[in-house]
């Protein structure tokens, strides 16, 4: 290779440089490639680490790298000389473009002949496997650090790269969660996570290259599992615990090597972070682990509002500059429509952050415009390396997430499994992506538009097609959508256990009524209004009179032995402690009942973890309590009075009735 000035030379190589010289430009390993790194030799005899450069003129899309071109047997074949440059490759007229491109700026040219030689063997190995979403920046003239008595080159990112911007994006959302959202993650978690990928990432590819490149992709991995991760057991705003951080940093860890374990033809199958949160939510359970909640505060929190901005131009802008704004586009869509099928037959949730089931409209609108739901919507469906190339391809890619998450989210009655399900959907997905591929146009080629392949599954091969086979393969299309939206009106329908109708007459149950004059002083904590601005004073009176018949009907339950008034009434912690009750008074012939009367409540808020099972509001309560023992026969043996004070939490855990859900001490508060 001839070189007007050496110091011209500089990271980038045009496409054609490398098609054409390959006795310049060597691979030393299918993971170097993959970083986007190629060595070359000058005839001179010095080497150097470089950068792969864009197409520039045949694809301005920037995850259409030379490799992937080469891979598929698109070699440039125009004979003209060909160019090094500093910083972007000048306009090739053989390519399709007029003259230099001035939109890259003026290049430092050095002048290289064509070689009459073909790819080296071990270049044409991996040329089909590498396909990264942005080529790294290669070491400039002096980048690099001494080790001894080793050189090795120092590739740090650059400012154009998407991924720096994905990770403000991320930054972003971490600084909101734990300023003004109230995440329930602490710094050092997050940090750990971000770290170990980090350490990780360098360390391989340092092994494999001996360079040293900045791990932008595997940060991101570590950022994104710590965004969506939680450990319910860690302390309630201690931004700085180190609780279970070493949980992050595993599951992190994990993530990243399924990247460099689970591969296919040179390349790895799954989204790293996804693959890796969908094993430990299902192996770990929602005791150890659970997703990010899919709402994290209301609107009228400035920090949520600037949250959809950060999400919305962010996400846009990446996935637009990286040509996979369609893919969040279709997979929008068709969760929207698929959602809104759930909800119209009948699928309901529970979750942490309602008082009572998530159905119907409140359901639609909680996953279609939830804040997470945009998170894994924007930036983990479009992973570059995990998406088709085409845009066909990932049109229907991201419908197909659509698809398989809908279904997969249609039978589940609680935030945790809908959350796992969504995330599943998109791992079912990349693993099939292969089957997907062979299936649609070759990308940037003529047939590789949506109309275009529309036509061709509806009418075939043929040119000329009757109006009868049109008919009959529409109807076809329209069968395969009728099973699709029956199987998610069949499955929304088993969630539909999760809700309960009001208990006829539970009122007539009553041995004695409950006068609704008789309220006690009642006080309603701000955050409790904040949360729900209809449970003030006057709205929690409702509420209180509810918690009173609840433990009239408890005592009711226990002398009467009967289970399903104590169903009606009561749900979780406090059902196994009243049935637990039943089952003595059952055993040893004589029943125990407390009757209260409550003379003061304040209203609260518990927002419990360790299970998604819906917010709580907690009735601290004061009053005398009355406790009688009756024997077989049913007469009082005993009576005693005795002052109380204690908090009952109650939850709409199956409908519109509060059930008590718990007794806990006043003080015990997550």
């Amino acid at each position: 290779m001839e070189c007007t000035d050496d110091t011209s030379w500089v990271p980038f190589i045009s496409n054609d440089a490398i098609a054409h010289d390959t006795q310049s430009v060597t691979v030393g390993s299918a993971e170097m490639f993959r970083q986007g790194l190629v060595r070359v030799r000058f005839n001179r005899g010095h080497e150097d680490v470089v950068e792969v450069g864009q197409l520039v003129g045949q694809s301005m899309d920037p995850s259409r790298t030379i490799a992937d071109r080469l891979g598929r047997g698109k070699v440039p074949d125009t004979p003209e000389r060909l160019a090094v440059v500093r910083g972007r490759q000048p306009g090739l007229e053989r390519n399709g473009v007029d003259g230099p491109d001035t939109r890259w700026g003026t290049p430092k040219i050095a002048i290289l002949p064509r070689a009459d030689t073909t790819f080296s063997s071990s270049f044409s190995h991996v040329a089909d496997t590498f396909a990264p979403p942005l080529a790294v920046a290669a070491p400039a003239p002096g980048r690099s650090v001494r080790i001894g008595n080793s050189v090795y080159p120092v590739v740090l990112p650059k400012i154009r790269d998407s991924r720096l911007h994905v990770a403000m994006v991320v930054i972003t959302l971490h600084t909101l969660g734990q300023v003004g959202l109230g995440f329930h993650v602490s710094v050092p978690q997050i940090l750990s996570a971000i770290l170990t990928t980090a350490l990780l990432q360098v360390g391989i590819t340092f092994y494999q290259t001996r360079a040293f490149v900045w791990p932008a992709s595997a940060m991101l991995t570590g950022s994104g599992i710590a965004l969506i991760l939680r450990v319910p057991s860690t302390p309630v705003g201690d931004h700085w615990t180190f609780h279970k951080w070493w949980m992050f940093s595993a599951i992190a860890a994990f993530s990243l090597l399924t990247k460099f374990v689970v591969r296919k033809g040179g390349s790895h199958v799954f989204n790293p972070s996804n693959v890796g949160l969908v094993i430990a939510f299902i192996v770990l359970g929602s005791s150890q682990v659970e997703p990010l909640d899919f709402w994290w505060a209301p609107l009228s929190n400035p920090s949520m509002v600037i949250a959809y901005a950060v999400i919305l131009i962010g996400g846009s802008l990446v996935t637009r500059r990286l040509g996979l704004l369609a893919t969040v586009i279709s997979f929008w869509l068709v969760l929207s429509a698929g959602t809104a099928v759930n909800a119209a037959a009948g699928q309901c949730f529970t979750a942490r952050w309602a008082f009572a089931p998530v159905c119907g409209s409140a359901l639609w609108t909680t996953i279609v415009t939830s804040p997470e739901i945009l998170i894994f919507t924007y930036f983990m469906i479009t992973d570059p390396r995990t998406t088709p190339k085409g845009r066909v391809g990932r049109t229907l890619f991201g419908a197909l997430v659509g698809i398989v998450c809908v279904i997969l989210m249609a039978p589940q009655d609680t935030e945790f499994g809908a959350k796992v399900a969504l995330l599943a959907g998109l791992t079912i997905m990349t693993a099939v992506r292969p089957l997907l591929e062979r299936v649609v146009p070759e990308p940037d080629s003529p047939a590789d538009t949506l109309r275009g392949w529309t036509r061709t599954v509806v009418n075939g091969p043929d040119t000329q097609v009757t109006t009868a086979v049109r008919t009959r393969r529409a109807a076809t299309l329209g069968v395969v959508a009728l099973l699709v939206v029956g199987g998610l009106s069949f499955g929304a329908r088993t969630t539909q256990g999760v809700l309960a109708g009001e208990p006829e007459n539970l009122i007539g149950r009553l041995s004695t009524r409950i006068d609704p004059a008789t309220f006690p002083d009642i006080t309603v904590d701000e955050e409790v209004m904040n949360w729900n601005h209809e449970i003030d004073v006057v709205g929690a009176q409702a509420i209180v009179l509810t918690l009173a018949e609840n433990l009239a009907l408890e005592s009711q339950a226990i002398l009467e032995g009967d289970d399903a008034l104590l169903t009606a009434v009561t749900h979780g912690d406090r059902l196994d402690s009243m049935r637990a009750r039943l089952s003595e008074s059952a055993s040893i012939g004589r029943t125990v009942t407390d009757n209260y009367t409550i003379d003061r409540v304040r209203v609260t808020l518990l927002v419990p973890f360790g299970r998604q099972d819906g917010l709580s509001l907690g009735m601290i309560s004061e009053g005398t309590v009355t406790t009688e023992i009756r024997n077989a026969n049913g007469e009082v043996v005993s009576s005693s009075s005795a002052p109380f004070e204690t908090m009952w939490a109650m939850r709409r855990a199956t409908g519109a009735r509060w059930l008590t859900v718990a007794e806990l001490p006043p003080t015990d508060r997550p």
